[in-house]
């Protein structure tokens, strides 16, 4: 089969199309025929691990070592790329009794990865399901990452209808997932993005949308129940008088710093700082899926490239063109 590997850190030229094996079923597990893949920040960051230093590195530093462990020091250990995916299966282990050959899902694979193939085995009780009824293979791609996340991270700060919310970082994939969410809780939600993806997160159903190269959020006068900081671009000193008296600062990457300030917030109380770790679950994944069918939760596809052209893709992210999700497609006769 057809596959985007590397063997070495660095530039997205890294990537190379090859011939590998085709992966065969455990007992246990299903053959899918992947039809598409989506490009992500966990892909742009595993392809060049060795720049990720433990001060560049999304979490505290104490995580570092295991995750460049379980990626490879000198050169990388996990050889194809891909977390997001959607396809067919195509053939399942004996053992498996919850899909059948010709199912069509969706779902996702965590540091695992291994999507960026024509074919990828999957164990039966991992994180997939059947994909929505109402969404292209492409469309279902880019949903488990960013709706998985966010929705475990909204559920620790038990978010509730009529709250103010800001999301800071609304155009990544949580963000984009969370301005959704928080709309379906019944949220008045604030995004926060650049010049280029203010009307991307306005169409995903922003009540407002405010661009941080022309306007501070946090000296606009404007207070929240919570502001939800995606990649930690923010800090809670900044955020403070934003917040309303009982309000949460919102992590989903955070350091040492944010731990031990949840730690002081928790107990003085008032306004909170939350760090959390988001821990999916199938049941979670089968509860995006029905948000999807009832129209709580869309895609947005900004560009679509072929297998083949998975490099092209990487470089897109990196000189941050993307206004939306970026997919891999994979040519399928029997789409």
């Amino acid at each position: 089969m057809k596959a985007i590997t590397y063997t070495e850190y660095g530039a997205p030229d890294v990537l190379q199309l090859q011939e590998v094996g085709k992966p065969t079923p455990k007992d246990n597990e299903l053959l899918i025929r992947v039809h598409a893949v989506s490009v992500n920040v966990g892909d742009i960051w595993a392809r060049n691990f060795k720049a990720i230093t433990p001060g560049k590195f999304s979490m505290p530093g104490l995580l570092w070592l295991p995750a460049r462990m379980y990626f490879g020091f000198s050169k990388p250990k996990v050889n194809i790329l891909g977390s997001e995916f959607a396809g067919q299966i195509e053939s399942v282990g004996k053992d498996v009794k919850s899909f059948k050959l010709g199912d069509q899902v969706f779902g996702y694979r965590g540091q695992s990865m291994g999507a960026n193939a024509e074919y990828l085995c999957v164990p039966e009780n991992g994180l997939v399901a059947v994909k929505p009824a109402n969404m292209t293979y492409e469309e279902a791609a880019v949903v488990p990452y960013g709706a998985l996340t966010a929705l475990n991270l909204l559920r620790k700060v038990n978010i509730q209808p009529g709250q103010k919310v800001l999301i800071n970082g609304a155009s990544g994939g949580i963000g984009s997932a969370a301005v959704q969410l928080a709309k379906y809780y019944g949220a008045e939600v604030t995004g926060v993005c650049g010049t280029p993806r203010m009307e991307f997160v306005k169409s995903l159903g922003a009540d407002k949308v405010i661009d941080y190269t022309k306007e501070d959020f946090t000296k606009n006068g404007e207070t929240y129940d919570l502001i939800f900081d995606i990649m930690n671009k923010s800090s809670f000193a900044k955020c403070k008088n934003s917040l309303k008296e009982k309000g949460i600062y919102l992590l989903a990457s955070f350091k040492m710093k944010q731990l031990f300030q949840m730690l002081w917030t928790s107990m003085v109380g008032g306004k909170k700082v939350i760090c959390a770790l988001s821990g999916e679950k199938t049941e979670d994944l089968l509860f995006i899926k029905e948000l999807v069918e009832t129209g709580k939760i869309k895609s947005i596809i900004d560009k679509r490239y072929p297998l083949e052209q998975t490099a092209e893709a990487h470089r897109y992210i990196e000189n941050g063109y993307k206004r939306g999700n970026v997919i891999i497609t994979l040519k399928n006769d029997k789409t």
